[in-house]
C-alpha cells in the first residue's frame, strides 16, 4: 500500500455491519448474549464447508446434542452418524474430544491460548471463540479475510507463503479501537464482507465501505487478488470396496480405525487405497467373504491431498460374516457413512434392487 493511503477504517466496516449483517443461526441477536457452544460449533463445521451447506445441519446437530455437555456424554457411533456427509471428519474426532475436555472442566476457556489447547482447536477457531463467544480482542483470520486484506492492503506475494503478512495486516486494523470495543462484530464483518462484497470474483466494489482505502481496487488489480502459487498435481489412488449381503437383506459394514483418514467412520469393506488399479485376483483377497462378486460400478471421490477410483463389486452370501456390523438394506443410507461409501452403497443398492430384491 502507498505510504500516503488511508488505512482501512474500523469504524466504517462495523457501520456498514449494523447494516448489511447475515442473519445465520449461529450468531446471536442484538442484544443477546453468544452462547460458546454454537460459536465454537458453526466455526468446527463451517472449516471447508459452505455456509449454506452448514445451515441446516447445524441446526439438526444442535437439536441432537443441545449442549457440550450432551456431547460430551454421547458415544462416538453417535457422533459420527449425525457428521456423516460434512466431511473432513477428523473435525468430527476433535469435536468429541474436545466437548468432553469442556465439559470436564466445566465451560470453555475464554481465552485464545486456552481455547488453542482443546482437541482440534487451531489458531482461527480460538481467535474466532475468543472475539465472538467472549469480546476478546482477537481477529480470526480464514480465507475470507486474507482476500480483503490482500485486496484492500495490495499485497502481491502469493498465497501460501503471504498468509503471514496478511494475518498481521488484519491484526493491525483489529488492533483500532472502534474494533477493540466490538471484537466479535468486528470478526464476523470482516467474514461477511468477504462472503458477501469482496467475493473470489467479481468483487461488488462499488458496495464496499473500503472502497475509497483499497490500494487494490486503486492500482486495478482487486480481482486478480490475492495471488496463488500453482498447486501440485493431486496423485490418484485406487480402491475396491466390497457389498456383501445375506439373505436377510443385511449389508456387512466395518468401522475404520479411530486415527487416519474417515477415523471410526463406517465404510464397505475394501482393499487398501494404492496408486495403482487392483486386479480381479488380487482384490479378491480382500473380500470379507467367497462370493460370486460381480461389479456394481465405481464412483470417483476427491479428498484433499488425492483422488479417489473406486470400484465396487457386489456378492451374496446365506450368512455375513462375524467381524463388522450388519444393517439392513433399507438402513444403509441413514447409517452414517461417509460420502465415498455413501455413493459406493447406492451403487450396491442398485445391484440388490436389479436383482430382483426390494433396495430400500
Amino acid at each position: 500500500m502507498p505510504a500516503d493511503a488511508p488505512a482501512p477504517d474500523a469504524a466504517l466496516l462495523l457501520a456498514w455491519y449494523d447494516r448489511h449483517r447475515r442473519d445465520l443461526p449461529w450468531r446471536a441477536r442484538g442484544g443477546d448474549t453468544p452462547d460458546p457452544y454454537a460459536v465454537w460449533l458453526s466455526e468446527v463445521m463451517l472449516q471447508q464447508t459452505t455456509v449454506a451447506a452448514v445451515g441446516p445441519r447445524f441446526a439438526r446437530f444442535l437439536a441432537r446434542f443441545p449442549t457440550v455437555e450432551a456431547l460430551a456424554a454421547a458415544p462416538w457411533e453417535e457422533v459420527a452418524r449425525e457428521w456423516a456427509g460434512l466431511g473432513y471428519y477428523a473435525r468430527a474426532r476433535n469435536l468429541h474430544a474436545a466437548a468432553r475436555v469442556v465439559a470436564g472442566r466445566g465451560g470453555f476457556p475464554r481465552d485464545e491460548a486456552a481455547l488453542a489447547a482443546l482437541p482440534g482447536v487451531g489458531p482461527y477457531t480460538a481467535a474466532a471463540v475468543a472475539a465472538i463467544a467472549f469480546g476478546r480482542p482477537a481477529v480470526p483470520v480464514d480465507g475470507n479475510v486474507e482476500r480483503v486484506m490482500a485486496r484492500v492492503f495490495a499485497v502481491a506475494a502469493p498465497l501460501p507463503g503471504a498468509k503471514g503478512r496478511l494475518a498481521a495486516l488484519a491484526r493491525e486494523v483489529g488492533a483500532q479501537a472502534p474494533a477493540r470495543t466490538r471484537p466479535g462484530d468486528f470478526a464476523q464483518a470482516l467474514f461477511d464482507l468477504g462472503a458477501t462484497v469482496c467475493t473470489p470474483r467479481r468483487p461488488a466494489c462499488a458496495l464496499c465501505p473500503w472502497r475509497g482505502m483499497c490500494a487494490g481496487l486503486a492500482a486495478g488489480l482487486a480481482e486478480a487478488l490475492p495471488r496463488r502459487s500453482a498447486k501440485a498435481e493431486r496423485p490418484q489412488r485406487f480402491g475396491v470396496a466390497f457389498w456383501l449381503e445375506d439373505e436377510a437383506g443385511r449389508v456387512l459394514l466395518r468401522r475404520r480405525p479411530a486415527r487416519g483418514l474417515l477415523g471410526g467412520m463406517l465404510e464397505l469393506p475394501g482393499t487398501p487405497w494404492r496408486g495403482e488399479a487392483w486386479g480381479e485376483a488380487e482384490a479378491a483377497c480382500h473380500a470379507p467373504a467367497p462370493a460370486a462378486w460381480v461389479a456394481a460400478g465405481a464412483v470417483r471421490h476427491v479428498f484433499t491431498h488425492f483422488a479417489l477410483d473406486l470400484r465396487v463389486l457386489a456378492g451374496r452370501v446365506a450368512v455375513l460374516p462375524a467381524e463388522g456390523e450388519a444393517v439392513g438394506r433399507a438402513e444403509i443410507l441413514s447409517a452414517g457413512l461417509p460420502g465415498v461409501m455413501a455413493k459406493a452403497a447406492r451403487l450396491g443398492l442398485r445391484v440388490a434392487g436389479a436383482s430382483g430384491s426390494d433396495p430400500g
